[in-house]
């Protein structure tokens, strides 16, 4: 076959997954980013990572060398254009990766304009403090919404192009990890504009502005999670973040309602999400068993045995796999975790090969260990 047909066939075993079919192998979903493509390359991430160019180049060697079934990695953080509008929540560190630093952008007495309409007051008062250059008066404020629309866009434009290109020429998947990614209404409130700290506060605080305000930025994640060609297979990403961190009765009441509405209202819509359960939700699996049929939940943590048995004869599963394996251990021990995984997870269907967190830096994993380990899920990992 030629790549063109390899695309196609790989493309299916994704689609028979989301669809409630089972293909005939376990589909590898990679589970790269951009940042560790470029040290694979040899390239200096510091200097590097502001060329679109050079990641797509990276991204192209690192899906070349490994036999995922999609393309190895997407770029999410444009440092441009985080640098070109002054961001305060988004700076490069020293060794040239992305940082999300606890800033509050949203103030406590910002809470009535927020419910009210909190679009506006994104706008108004949340990225001019997010952002110093939006933060400027007159002209240059505006025109720095105008380059960042622009920059964002535009890179994103190219980066999509070039995914096509690269899973084309090396007969990949186009599907990967997110079409969109776009976080729950109380992690939106948590992680960009209060802050954990302020979020923590304002539970006690406020509790019930902190209601109102997921209810209120409930459109605006929908809105955002979905695209022109959002679908089934075309899925939205939702990492979550704060659940982990809250008492049970606080998720009940703060986190859950709004989670489950945005999923259940971009499965209205035609629209499949992949889900990233960040550390342990062990509490939580029986709300994440509510959520609509063939929601694929990659899980970074917990007893793969009794999530198969709870939550796989619903939803589709992924993740699990541990990345200080694949950094300490021996190949023989890679890929006996690589095959206790795929005993317990792929009988009966609904399953997809992925580790337990996004690669970030070529740190983190012996290479050779994932090279050695994808070849062996792509031959031995069938359903049963």
């Amino acid at each position: 076959m030629n790549n063109r047909d390899i695309m196609i066939e790989k493309n299916r075993l994704f689609e028979d997954v989301y669809y409630g079919h089972v293909p005939k192998r376990v589909p590898i979903l990679s589970s790269g980013d951009n940042s560790f493509c470029l040290e694979y390359a040899g390239f200096d991430l510091r200097k590097e990572q502001f060329s679109i160019e050079k990641n797509l180049e990276a991204i192209d060697i690192t899906t070349k060398d490994f036999e995922t079934d999609s393309i190895f990695a997407t770029m999410v953080r444009i440092p441009q254009m985080y640098k070109m509008l002054g961001a305060r929540n988004f700076v490069m560190g020293s060794d040239g990766l992305m940082q999300h630093l606890e800033i509050a952008s949203l103030h406590e007495d910002d809470y009535e304009d927020f419910i009210q309409d909190c679009y506006k007051t994104i706008c108004d008062k949340a990225l001019p403090r997010m952002y110093t250059e939006f933060g400027k008066d007159g002209f240059q404020g505006k025109a720095a919404f105008a380059k960042g629309f622009f920059t964002f866009y535009s890179a994103m434009a190219q980066l999509g192009e070039g995914y096509i290109k690269i899973a084309e020429k090396h007969g990949k998947a186009i599907y990967n990890m997110a079409n969109v990614a776009v976080c729950t209404p109380f992690d939106m409130l948590a992680d960009q504009l209060r802050s954990f700290t302020g979020i923590s506060k304002d539970l006690r605080r406020r509790p019930e502005a902190v209601e109102a305000a997921c209810e209120a930025l409930l459109p605006c994640a929908i809105k955002a999670g979905t695209k022109p060609n959002s679908s089934r297979v075309q899925r939205t990403f939702i990492p979550l973040h704060m659940a982990p961190y809250m008492r049970t009765k606080d998720f009940e009441r703060f986190y859950w309602p709004t989670f489950k509405k945005y999923v259940e209202a971009l499965d209205e819509l035609g629209i499949g999400t992949n889900v990233f359960v960040e550390h342990d939700w062990s509490r939580y699996y029986d709300y994440l068993y509510e959520l609509p049929e063939n929601t694929l939940l990659i899980i970074e943590e917990g007893d793969f045995k009794e999530i198969k048995k709870k939550l796989g004869g619903k939803h589709i599963l992924s993740g699990f796999y541990p990345l200080n394996v694949l950094k300490t251990g021996t190949e023989e021990e890679c890929l006996n975790m690589a095959k206790e995984l795929i005993e317990i997870l792929a009988p009966g269907g609904k399953y997809i090969f992925a580790l337990n967190k996004n690669l970030l830096t070529m740190r983190d994993i012996n290479p050779e260990n994932l090279k050695s380990v994808i070849c062996y899920v792509k031959k031995e990992a069938v359903y049963s």
